[in-house]
């Protein structure tokens, strides 16, 4: 069953400095394909009820835009929209709210406009104002509020009204850690149920972690629309392209001949990784990740041009695409020294397998040359290597293991 039809979706901003030119403009009088300023241009996409899709793109690219329309804020200028369920919406950060009311009426408030009446509102609020955990500030304006607090309110409201479809925009991201880990456990246990998830983000991750499709948005027209991973490996790649330093010899990039494979690869080829195995202290290679047991991954790669500042790292994600643990050499306050074109290298990265809960996981290796803070990707080879999942323990939760290394019960006498 559909939740969400976009056809053929267009929003076009009046440039005409006339008030008949802008009023024309508002009413779709004569308007023509180069007229105006094309935030949106033929957007088309379906999304099932209890998917989770998700919408990347860089800034400007139309995303926000998109999503006020779904939500029914802004009206298109071409297409139609087609919503089948309640949809509730966390788009601008207090946006709906009333400045001057206080957190507890604008809850009353923004629930009432999203469809609740005033007696379901009441035997949820307790819920919505344990989630946002404001304490005294609930019975104080919005006004006073922090920016973080705004959020932990909306959000609170918005996942507590029982939607049928949940749209996220980008502003958990400036929720504190706690916070935006609440957020998402309540987004997955939203979709669990069998809420449609609209989920915009720039950390690729969550998206990947979350949505089985996704649709990449550039200049407001659809670059790409498919699976997570696939997506998300040509936007990264093409917002490096963008971002990276002109080549220093003319002429195409050079074919990468390595036996390393994976799901996606991509980078300036400044440094090309040649080869990827996992083994044990001895050589032995890992193919079942096996808890306490000693390992040694290994990352051969070759220099095509001056790398001054080398990294490299690795990541272990499990099947869901959430990255586990991982490191790099500049994390690990391992600097190398400057490479250049011809050197052959092996970095070695020791570890103990932690006990992580049965499931396949994946390792994904790099080479970049920067700092940790600013750095360009010269090769980055997503799933290298993949680990045969343990057997099944029906009774493990969460992602890892901590051994208990004791356990002392007291009893009182009656």
């Amino acid at each position: 069953m559909t939740a969400l039809e976009v056809e053929n979706l267009g929003k076009s901003y009046p440039l005409s400095q006339t008030q008949w030119g802008r009023l024309k403009h508002v009413f779709g009088l004569g308007i023509e394909e180069n007229q105006g300023l094309w935030a949106l241009r033929n957007v088309s996409f379906r999304v099932e009820k209890g998917e989770a899709f998700g919408i990347v793109g860089a800034n400007g690219s139309g995303k926000s835009t998109l999503l006020q329309i779904i939500a029914g804020i802004l009206r298109p200028t071409t297409g139609s929209v087609e919503r089948h369920g309640r949809l509730s919406a966390l788009l601008e950060l207090g946006s709906g709210f009333a400045p001057e009311f206080t957190g507890r009426q604008n809850v009353y408030l923004n629930a009432s406009i999203l469809g609740l009446e005033r007696s379901e509102t009441e035997a949820r609020f307790e819920s919505i104002e344990r989630f946002a955990a404001i304490g005294d500030f609930i019975d104080q304006p919005i006004r006073t509020y922090s920016t973080g607090m705004v959020l932990r309110l909306a959000f609170a409201v918005a996942a507590h009204v029982d939607p049928e479809i949940l749209v996220v925009d980008e502003a958990l991201a400036v929720g504190d850690i706690a916070f935006r880990q609440r957020c998402m456990r309540r987004i997955h246990d939203l979709r669990a149920s069998g809420t449609t998830i609209l989920y915009v983000s720039h950390d690729t991750a969550d998206v990947k972690a979350l949505c089985e499709r996704c649709l990449w948005l550039e200049h407001g027209e659809m670059r790409a629309l498919g699976e997570s991973d696939g997506v998300i490996a040509q936007y990264l790649s093409a917002s490096l392209q963008k971002e990276a330093r002109p080549r220093r010899q003319a002429g195409p990039p050079p074919e990468i001949v390595t036996t390393v494979t994976g799901t996606h690869r991509y980078g300036n080829r400044h440094a090309i990784i040649t080869g990827v195995e996992l083994t044990g202290p001895t050589g032995t290679p890992i193919t079942m990740w096996a808890p306490k047991a000693s390992a040694v991954l290994r990352v051969g790669f070759r220099v095509d041009e001056p790398v001054p500042e080398p990294i490299v790292g690795y990541l272990v994600r499990n099947a869901k695409g959430e990255t586990i643990f991982g490191t790099n050499t500049a994390r690990e306050d391992y600097p190398l020294p400057e490479m250049n074109p011809g050197d052959v290298n092996t970095v070695d990265f020791h570890w103990t397998m932690p006990e992580l809960v049965p499931g396949p996981y994946f390792i994904s290796v790099a080479v970049s040359e920067g700092t940790l803070e600013r750095f360009e990707v010269c090769d980055y080879v997503e799933d290298a290597i993949s680990i045969n999942p343990q057997p099944a323990d029906p009774s493990a939760k969460g992602y890892l293991r901590l051994p208990c290394v004791g356990i002392t019960v007291h009893r009182s006498q009656s």
